[in-house]
């Protein structure tokens, strides 16, 4: 367990049925970019329990902040939406990932395209300094099914626009734009279906997609990573990496584990 540092969950809160995140203490010598994950876990008879999960908290933050889905029968998940007030979960001591600002070609404007808890490690990116520094203007879309899964809508709108590090970045540089499929709510629609149509950048008021000018990040379902790279692809974007920046990225460590997951839910199975 060298690798691994203990914290204590300092708060935990559930945002609905399906979904919940946790802040725990953050060893002084854990280090993180923004839009990075790391592994977090449990020891189970004395063995580590581990998931990949994004931090959803800024990387100079004292605590650390996870976002995750309930899944009931999930050997690890199950037991950390159990969580509360001082119990403890391991850390690992490294953060990796694709979807760091680093990882892109300078541009304009920066699109963080998430659905349900892939909105976690854009909101690490957009208490950021960095990424408005980066960017004239950064556009966080969020795309659910029910109106409730749009969760940290609040602190997005209302509390992070006073923030004292990044308030007048986000005021006058941020554009949140949630959206969902089954509720009557003012942005309806899939987040590939928005842009394709057009209809997202009427309502944004900023032109269509142009690898010239747009850098892209996206983090969320198979369906979206998948439907989403296409999109770019066939506008002429180039899929930036480690080491290669470019105009866009994703997530390959959990785009893989749906696939993975989905893959073994219709009973097939890896080669």
């Amino acid at each position: 367990m060298s690798n691994f540092n203990q914290e204590s969950v300092l708060s935990v809160h559930h945002w609905t049925n399906n979904l919940f995140s946790f802040t725990t203490t953050r060893d002084p010598s854990f280090r993180f970019r923004s839009g990075e994950f790391t592994k977090i876990g449990l020891k189970i008879d004395e063995k580590p329990l581990l998931r990949a999960c994004s931090l959803a908290s800024a990387n100079y933050e004292e605590r650390l902040e996870f976002f995750a889905i309930k899944v009931p029968d999930g050997l690890l998940t199950s037991r950390l939406q159990q969580l509360k007030e001082g119990d403890e979960i391991i850390v690992s001591r490294k953060a990796t990932g694709t979807l760091v600002i680093d990882n892109l070609e300078y541009g304009r404007n920066l699109y963080l395209i998430g659905t349900g808890t892939g909105l976690a490690p854009f909101l690490s990116v957009i208490k950021d300094p960095a990424t408005y520094l980066r960017f004239k203007n950064v556009v966080l879309l969020h795309g659910c099914r029910r109106i409730a899964d749009l969760a940290y809508g609040e602190m997005i709108t209302g509390k992070l626009p006073s923030d004292e590090l990044v308030g007048d970045f986000v005021r006058y540089q941020l554009i949140y734009h949630p959206t969902v499929t089954r509720d009557r709510f003012c942005n309806r629609g899939r987040i590939t279906d928005l842009i394709a149509s057009g209809k997202l950048f009427s309502d944004i008021e900023l032109p269509e997609l142009d690898p010239e000018h747009d850098r892209v990040m996206i983090c969320g379902s198979p369906e979206l990573v998948r439907d989403a790279r296409e999109l770019l692809v066939a506008k002429g974007f180039i899929e930036g990496n480690h080491g290669e920046p470019a105009q866009f990225v994703f997530e390959k460590e959990f785009a893989e584990r749906n696939n993975l997951s989905s893959a073994r839910s219709r009973g097939l199975h890896e080669s």
